[in-house]
């Protein structure tokens, strides 16, 4: 990029008691190469003041101290609201950016009159050489799952192309001012997980599209935040796939993917729980399925 086209970039990340895992995101954002961002951290009702500490190293920073867990589309909501840039990226606070990260992803932005939101590839820190990420096929009307494409392949820069996707990732994603003026901020409601799948279709629906960027290139520290099978994700996760449903699909569709899930996929998921003997998780997954007989 020319030294006259660096709009100002806006990070917005969320801590939530991992003071440690932040810092190594800022860490990793004070290398980049492009010269004109501003770095929002908004701390989610930590339970401790260690979050502190990341102003004094990193006096460069907006720290947001909320006061309490406003969840992940709540949380970015508050930053964006503070955010003066152009351009707006939101990145998980468990993700470490490379150098040269960022240019292709705004270049991508300003190129494509119609792109609306651009993700880079996303390949998982503690196995560097396996992707996460690179691409997406939209979710599932029926399933309420889509699919990531070049999941868990090894990266050997066979997806480093530059092309339109169905879905961005919550992980990494940048977007511009204009399209959240238009388009709103992230839905609330979902609290944790499908907040940004959600928000992707809404910026589709406003003639927008959605771009894999994969000149750009992070690593992730996936399930650090929450952990993996924890019946935390499992309770949002389940809520949250019946929540897409039921705010993206209609008539027809919409009768047939809770017919689907109801039928199908809850008989399977409870008898995959029982076999495991993984009772706190299936009391999480009935939980997340109850949450809809009251809203």
């Amino acid at each position: 990029m020319k030294a006259t086209s660096y709009p100002l970039v806006s990070v917005v990340t969320i801590n939530f008691n991992q003071t440690s895992v932040t810092r190594d995101l800022l860490v990793s954002l004070r290398n980049i190469t492009y010269p004109a961002i501003e770095v929002i951290v908004v701390d989610n009702g930590s339970r401790d003041t260690s979050v502190q500490s990341l102003k004094e190293e990193f006096p460069e920073i907006n720290l947001i101290v909320t006061g309490k867990n406003l969840g992940f589309a709540g949380g970015n909501n508050v930053g964006l609201k503070e955010a003066k840039g152009e351009y707006l990226l939101l990145v998980n606070n468990d993700v470490e950016v490379t150098p040269g990260f960022l240019e292709p992803l705004v270049e991508t932005l300003q190129q494509q009159p119609q792109a609306g939101v651009a993700s880079p590839r996303i390949v998982y820190y503690n196995r560097q050489e396996l992707i996460q990420y690179a691409g997406a096929i939209k979710i599932n009307p029926y399933t309420g799952r889509g699919k990531k494409l070049g999941y868990l392949e090894t990266d050997t820069n066979q997806y480093n192309t530059i092309q339109e996707t169905e879905l961005g990732h919550g992980a990494c994603l940048l977007t511009s001012k204009d399209v959240l003026q238009k388009v709103g901020l992230l839905p609330e409601v979902y609290f944790l997980y499908y907040e940004e799948h959600d928000w992707t279709e809404q910026v589709k629906r406003a003639g927008y599209k959605v771009f894999y960027v994969g000149t750009s290139k992070v690593y992730h520290k996936e399930s650090i935040s929450v952990g993996k099978n924890n019946p935390l994700k499992t309770y949002y996760l389940t809520r949250n796939r019946i929540l897409y449903l039921k705010r993206n699909t209609k008539g027809v569709t919409q009768l047939s993917s809770m017919l689907f899930f109801f039928i199908l996929s809850v008989p399977k998921d409870i008898v995959k729980f029982l076999l495991r003997m993984d009772f706190p998780n299936l009391k999480s997954y009935i939980q997340g399925i109850s949450w809809h007989l009251n809203h």
